[in-house]
C-alpha cells in the first residue's frame, strides 16, 4: 500500500478530508477526472475577473466553527447576496420582502402586505396541497406564485408545478421588512481571489493526479491505498446495479462583454417561463470589480443523462428509496468512505460539506 487514502474528487469534501489527513500524518493521493482541482467551486481568471465556472457559489453559514475553519485558507469580502428577479418587464427584489411586495402591489406597510397575502390564500381555499403549485398557493397566494415561483420552478425541474410533489416546497420565507439579504446566516462572503486558492492550500502535501478516471485507475492500481474516500456518484460506484439515481444538471453559456457593467447585480433570476434560462450571473459583482469588461453566464437547467455532469439530486420518494438501497451497499464497503453531494446523494451548501468532511475525518482520526 503506497498511500493511506486514495481520495476520489478534489472538491470541497475531498480537499477538507485531505487537509485533515495530512494533519494526522497520513499520506494521500487525490485524483480527479477533470483537468483542474476544486470540483464545482473551481473559479478561473477571465479578463481579470474570477469566474465561477460551475455556477455562483456564495459562502454562508451560521456555524462559527466552520466560518473560522474556512478563513484559515482565504480572506472573505463583505459580499451580501441580494438577487433580483425579472418577470416579463417587471423587476423585483429577492427574497420575498417588503421591497418585493411594495413593487408588486404599490403598498408600504407590513400590515398591507400581510392582508393581501392572507386574502389571496383564503381565496385559494387549499386545505391539503396535492402538488407543488397548491403548496405554494397555500403559502404565498396567487400573485407571488405566478410571477416569482411558477415559471422559475418549472424551468428548474423541467416539469409543471402541478406534476411536482408538494414537499419540495416545505415553506416559503416571507419577510415583512425592507431587507434584501437572501441568507439569514450570520457569516457570508466571497473569498478574495476566488475559491481555487482555498483548495490549493487544502491539498498542499497531498499528491494530485488530474484527468484521471477512478474506475480505470483502480483497475490498474488495486492496492494503491488502504482506504478510499469516494465523492463521485454512489450509483456509478456500484455500476448502477440497482438503477440510475436522477439529477438535474445545468448548462452554462459564458461570454465576455465589452462593457463595464451589464446588469448591475451579481445574480438576476428570470422567472418568466418564456425565457429559456433560469438566471444570469455577472461575476465581477461578487468582488465589486471595476474592470473595463465584464463576464456573464446564462444558466439553463435540464434533465441529467449519463455522460454529463450531475448537479442537483432529485430527492423525491422514488430516488430517496433507491438511494437508501445504495447506502446499504455502501455500508458494507469496509474500506470505502462515501462523501459529498454525489456520494451522499444530497444537496449540500458549502458549509455543510465542510462540516460533513470534518465529521468524517474526526471519525477516522479520533479528533
Amino acid at each position: 500500500m503506497k498511500y493511506d487514502y486514495l481520495i476520489v474528487g478534489s472538491g470541497l469534501f475531498g480537499a477538507v478530508f485531505a487537509y485533515e489527513a495530512k494533519k494526522a500524518g497520513k499520506k494521500c493521493l487525490v485524483i480527479d477526472k477533470r483537468d483542474h482541482i476544486g470540483g464545482n467551486i473551481y473559479s478561473e481568471m477571465v479578463e481579470g475577473i474570477h469566474v465561477h465556472k460551475y455556477g455562483a457559489h456564495i459562502f454562508h453559514t451560521s456555524n462559527r466553527q466552520i466560518w473560522d475553519y474556512v478563513n484559515q485558507f482565504a480572506e472573505f469580502n463583505q459580499y451580501i447576496n441580494s438577487p433580483i428577479a425579472v418577470y416579463k418587464d417587471e423587476l423585483y427584489n429577492l427574497p420575498f420582502n417588503m421591497n418585493t411586495f411594495s413593487k408588486m402591489w404599490n403598498i408600504r406597510t407590513p400590515q398591507d402586505a400581510q392582508e393581501i397575502i392572507r386574502r389571496q390564500i383564503e381565496k385559494e381555499n387549499i386545505r391539503e396541497p396535492k402538488n407543488l403549485e397548491e403548496q405554494a398557493l397555500s403559502l404565498v397566494g396567487r400573485d407571488v406564485y405566478e410571477k416569482l415561483i411558477k415559471g422559475y420552478t418549472q424551468k428548474q425541474w423541467g416539469r409543471k408545478c402541478t406534476e411536482l410533489p408538494s414537499f419540495i416546497i416545505k415553506r416559503l420565507p416571507l419577510r415583512f421588512t425592507y431587507d434584501n439579504n437572501y441568507f439569514n446566516d450570520r457569516f457570508q462572503g466571497i473569498p478574495i481571489g476566488g475559491y481555487t486558492p482555498i483548495i490549493e492550500k487544502m491539498l498542499e502535501g497531498a499528491e494530485v493526479l488530474l484527468n484521471t478516471d477512478y474506475f480505470s485507475f483502480i483497475r490498474e492500481n488495486p492496492d494503491i491505498a488502504q482506504r478510499v474516500v469516494y465523492t463521485g456518484m454512489i450509483d456509478e460506484y456500484f455500476d448502477f446495479c440497482l438503477g440510475h439515481l436522477e439529477y438535474r444538471t445545468v448548462r452554462f453559456e459564458t461570454e465576455i462583454l465589452d462593457c463595464e457593467n451589464y446588469q448591475g447585480n451579481a445574480v438576476v433570476n428570470y422567472t418568466d417561463a418564456e425565457v429559456p434560462y433560469t438566471r444570469i450571473i455577472e461575476h465581477k459583482h461578487f468582488e465589486f470589480g471595476t474592470q473595463e469588461k465584464t463576464v456573464i453566464s446564462r444558466e439553463y437547467s435540464s434533465e441529467w443523462k449519463p455522460g454529463i455532469e450531475p448537479y442537483y439530486p432529485i430527492n423525491d420518494e422514488r430516488n430517496t428509496a433507491l438511494y437508501a438501497k445504495y447506502k446499504e451497499l455502501a455500508d458494507r464497503e469496509e474500506h470505502v468512505i462515501f462523501g459529498g453531494r454525489l456520494g451522499h446523494y444530497k444537496y449540500y451548501d458549502m458549509d455543510k460539506v465542510i462540516a460533513s468532511a470534518l465529521e468524517t475525518a474526526a471519525g477516522e482520526f479520533g479528533r
